[in-house]
Order: C-alpha cells, then structure tokens, then sequence
C-alpha cells in the first residue's frame, strides 16, 4: 500500500484505528440540536406525534401572531356575540385563557399536528360525526379536523363549545351556524368558501351530518361544483340502537322521523306494514306514546320493538317489548333522546296482501312524490310478489276507482 493510500484509509477509518461509524449514530445529537429537536428526549421529534422543531410553523391553538384572530358569528340563532378567541380571554367559555392549547405525550400521538399535512388543492368539505352522548366517543380525528379547519359549520354553536372544552381543542377557524332555519340561505355562501378553496368542517349536535340533520343540501352542491367530499366517521344513534335492540339487523331500513299530524303518521307507517326489514325510527318523547300506539294498530299489537333512551349517556335506557307493551309503558312519559326499532314481518308468516292493498301502498308513495314506476319496484320488493302482480293491481284499482281517497288522505 502507498503512502498515499494508506493516508486515505486512515482518514476514513479514524486516527484511533476504529472504523467509521454511521453518522445517523455518531452525529445524532448534533443533527439533532442543528435541526431544533429537544436533545433531552431521547427518542426526538417522531412523525405525527405534534411536535415540531422550531420554524416549522405555529403549532394548532397557538395565537395569530398578528393578533387578528378569527371570529364566531352571530346570526341570531346562537344568540353569541361576536368574540376574538385569541383576545386574552377564553373563546368559548369567557374564562381565563390558560395559554395555548397543546398535544403533549399519549394525546400527541391520537391527535397529530392539524397543520402538519400538505394543504389540499382547492376546497374540501368534510363531515364530521360527533358523540351521541358520550364524550369520550368522539373519533380521535374530530379534534384534529376541528382544529384545522378554515370554516367550521355547526348545527348549534353553543354545543359545539362544549364539545370542542370536552375535546380540550381550539378551534382557528371561523364558525358559523348550519341548521333548520339557515341551512337553505346559508349553503351556497358555503359552497363558495368551498370553491375558493376553503377546507369546511359540518358538524351536528350529535351523529353524522345528512342523517335527519343539516348536511344534504350542502354536500349536493358541493358535489355540483367539483368539490371533494369526505367524512370523519362517527357514532351514529341508528347502529347503536340496532345493535342493543336484540331485534334482527342483518337486513334494516332507517325511516327517520315520521309525521307529526296524525294522518300523515298513519300514512307513512302504512308505507311501511309489509316491510320484512327492521325498521328504525327517531321520535320525539312527547309523541312516543301516540306513535307506538298506531304502530300497534297498523303493525299489530304483538309486533316486537326496542325503545331506546339515552344512548351513552348516564341515564341509557332500553325497553324491549311488543308494540302494544310499549305503549302501555309510554303513556307514563318519556325523557330523553328516543331511537325506536321495530321487527319486520316474517315473510313466512305473513298473509300476501290483497291487490288492493298493493295499490294502496302504491298510491301512498306516490303521493309522497315517488314516481309510479320506482313505487311499483319498491312496493313488489316489500311485499315479496311480482312486479307484474302489483302493476295489475294498480290498473284494475284505477279502473275501479278504489284509490282517489287513499291518495287524499295520504298526501294530507
């Protein structure tokens, strides 16, 4: 070996005679120190954990530097005034802000850094489920996703303080009310946020958006203009009260909310007296007792169902019955939040209904604005029959003349 080659060896190997070690090894902590990680932690800055070195941005909760922070407003519905979250006070509460929201330790890991990933191309709307009635059900995205978000659409603003203190996140975005009474004028100033590139977050009192609750009609105008939409999956009261109502879930159907008049109620579960599925209904619990009462009268009394109160929270409750049992019991009164679940009917069990009856539920659809074609479709699908048999049902009913009061009474 020249002198020249030996020289080269002893640079690369070291002056000691030991070999080189990796620099990822030797120049760890020094990497580490250059790059701004905290040298007393071991293990360093780990992908996602929400922390981050220095100059790579502010971290979520943390104050606008120029001290223009974002507002909530108030458009009546809330009845809030106008608050800047960032002015020294609390902005959900009016409490002494207690400094900048952090994720440290175990929470870092669930809830990484809202602004660590790359911003989308243009806009996107996501839905967001929130618990039913525990906290602690909240998906471990909610909060990351309340944090990040530019605008944060909520059924009710003064819930969703609760639930962003129950989160322990703040929100940096602005939020607006998204309910019954503004959805309609408030989705196309949505949509525009939206196609301008904003990142809108829906959130309801509680479940998933679009379920009987807001979301519908901003998700289809999304849709219209291009935008992307995606969800944050949640808890959802119709599954939870599916799963403990010990009533057959392999096939259901969700109804929502039925009717408050009496005779639309009654046409509506009319609909419905063949449907083989279980089915789920929301209810008000001052209307219970009137609505489990036809059931048993249009379903017939011994008809199993679940009435299930409260779901998750302190005061759960579920009460398994036949129709006419659970009547009886509601007319003692009812509190809380009520998911209803029904068995189907057997289709072993159950008579084939009459040509009339096949018009009838024909007609009750369509006077719900189904068209005739779907509504024969629909009707044969439920009642187990021919989809020729029920179309002839309908013709010899129309020629008979047996079907103008149904469709009177059920477009009431």
């Amino acid at each position: 070996m020249t002198a020249e080659e030996e020289r080269d060896v002893r640079e690369r190997t070291g002056r000691d005679g030991r070999e080189g070690r990796d620099p990822g090894e030797a120049g760890g902590g020094r990497e580490a120190a250059g790059s701004g990680a905290d040298v007393s932690d071991p293990a360093g800055p780990r992908p996602g954990d929400g922390r981050e070195a220095p100059g790579d941005g502010p971290r979520a909760g943390t104050a606008d530097p120029a001290g223009h922070g974002p507002e909530y407003e108030s458009d009546g519905h809330e009845g809030l005034p106008a608050v800047d979250p960032y002015d020294g006070r609390d902005a959900y509460d009016g409490a002494e802000a207690d400094g900048p929201h952090e994720y440290e330790g175990a929470e870092a890991e669930a809830l990484p850094t809202p602004r660590a990933r790359e911003p989308e191309e243009g806009g996107l709307l996501v839905l967001a489920g929130t618990p039913i009635g525990d906290p602690d059900d909240a998906p471990p995205r909610l909060a990351a996703e309340l944090a990040r978000a530019d605008v944060v659409a909520a059924e009710d603003t003064r819930r969703l303080r609760r639930l962003t203190r129950d989160l322990d996140v703040r929100i940096t975005g602005r939020v607006v009310s998204y309910f019954e009474g503004n959805e309609a004028a408030r989705t196309p100033e949505l949509v525009e946020e939206l196609v301008a590139g904003a990142r809108v977050l829906l959130v309801t009192d509680a479940g998933m958006p679009s379920v009987s609750d807001p979301g519908y009609r901003l998700v289809a105008g999304a849709v219209e203009r291009g935008v992307r939409v995606t969800a944050v999956p949640g808890p959802s009261a119709v599954l939870t009260a599916l799963a403990v109502s010990g009533l057959p879930v392999d096939r259901f159907c969700f109804e929502g909310f039925l009717p408050r008049r009496p005779g639309e109620r009654a046409a509506r579960l009319r609909e419905s007296a063949g449907e083989t599925r279980t089915l789920v209904f929301f209810e008000a619990p001052h209307r219970l007792a009137a609505t489990l009462a036809v059931m048993a009268e249009i379903y017939g009394p011994d008809r199993e169902a679940a009435v299930c109160r409260e779901l998750t929270k302190t005061w759960e409750e579920v009460l398994r019955g036949t129709l006419a049992e659970l009547a009886a019991r509601a007319e003692q009164g009812v509190r809380g939040e009520i998911t209803l679940v029904v068995r189907g009917v057997d289709p072993a069990s159950a008579p084939p209904p009459d040509p009339a009856e096949l018009a009838r539920r024909v007609m009750a659809l369509e006077a719900g604005g189904t068209r005739r074609k779907e509504a024969i479709i629909e009707v044969a699908k439920a009642a187990g029959r021919p989809k020729r048999e029920v179309f002839d049902a309908v013709v010899a009913a129309k020629r008979e003349g047996h079907t103008g009061g149904e469709r009177g009474e059920s477009g009431r």
